[in-house]
């Protein structure tokens, strides 16, 4: 068993092909640019949409905590008191209240999977698993590249590369595509961006490289965080001393998380900030190709 909470189906930006994403829940990390907050902690939590608040009550006369105050947005709920028990999500009629994080066997999630097995064969598409961290779910996550081998599934993984590395290794014998986030070659300013060092990361990467399995850089660039061009020129100089490194993407900051910030009763960390022009992603990019030509690493800005 494993806990999932998310999904996607049809996207075309995680692998080649049309593919079905699966976010697996719980992360090491807590990048201040993080898109999927709720798939920070590992178990199941509440997310709330006031706007959805139709004024039933039910959720605050079912909780034990009584943990349901009313304000001018309608019920919702005070953090200090909650429990995470989920009953005000499961007597909430209008999906005011919702669960975040399902527990689902490996067996449940390739059902999902192989629904849309037709548009993998015509694509050259498949699955994703994504998260939060794959890694941090290393028995669910392996059973289910496995199970997608058995299948003839094509396969790939979004990682930060912050966990165990056999488990690395073992999924990248499984993997068609692997992606590994590097988001700043700094430790001290990649612990105040992310909650942690970059050191077990970088280390885990070398340690891939010597495997020989093949792998996709990813940099997301963050306005103001690392999108100097000398600390994007010093993971190019790291990726061109990996000799499996086939790709480098340059992934620029966009707000599609924001809104979940609220649902979850948090602040969002980079309130106001614009994502980078194209200019100045052009200007990136050449930065880093100007590097990564020495050994013919291709490079590219991809939009999520």
């Amino acid at each position: 068993m494993g806990t999932v909470f998310n999904l996607q189906k049809c996207s075309i930006h995680d692998g080649p092909g049309i593919r079905t994403l699966v976010f697996l829940k719980g992360c090491p990390l807590k990048c201040i640019w993080c898109s999927n907050p709720e798939s920070q902690k590992t178990g199941a939590e509440i997310a709330s949409f006031p706007t959805r608040c139709i004024g039933c009550q039910a959720c605050r006369e079912n909780c034990p905590a009584q943990a349901i105050v009313q304000d001018g947005s309608g019920y919702r709920i005070d953090a200090g008191r909650c429990i995470n028990c989920l009953e005000c999500a499961g007597h909430c009629y209008a999906n005011s209240k919702q669960v975040v994080g399902k527990e689902m066997s490996a067996a449940e999630v390739m059902a999902e999977v192989m629904k849309d097995r037709a548009f993998y064969k015509h694509s050259g598409g498949g699955v994703t698993f994504s998260g939060g961290e794959p890694l941090m779910q290393p028995e669910f996550l392996l059973e289910l590249l496995r199970e997608c081998r058995r299948l003839g599934v094509n396969t790939a993984m979004e990682t930060s590369a912050h966990g165990r590395f056999d488990t690395l290794r073992e999924a990248a014998r499984y993997l068609d595509t692997l992606y590994i986030d590097i988001k700043h070659m700094d430790p001290h300013l990649h612990h105040e961006l992310t909650g942690a060092s970059n050191a077990l990361i970088l280390d885990n990467v070398r340690k891939l490289d010597q495997e020989h399995e093949q792998f996709v850089v990813r940099i997301p660039i963050i306005p103001g965080c690392n999108d100097g061009c000398g600390q994007i020129e010093s993971t190019a100089r790291f990726c061109l001393e990996l000799e499996s490194v086939s790709a480098l993407e340059l992934l620029p900051y966009h707000k599609f998380g924001e809104h979940k910030y609220s649902s979850l009763n948090r602040d969002y960390p980079l309130k106001g900030l614009d994502a980078p022009s194209g200019q100045r992603m052009a200007e990136v990019r050449d930065a880093v190709a100007g590097i990564a030509a020495k050994r013919r690493i291709p490079v590219a800005v991809v939009q999520a």
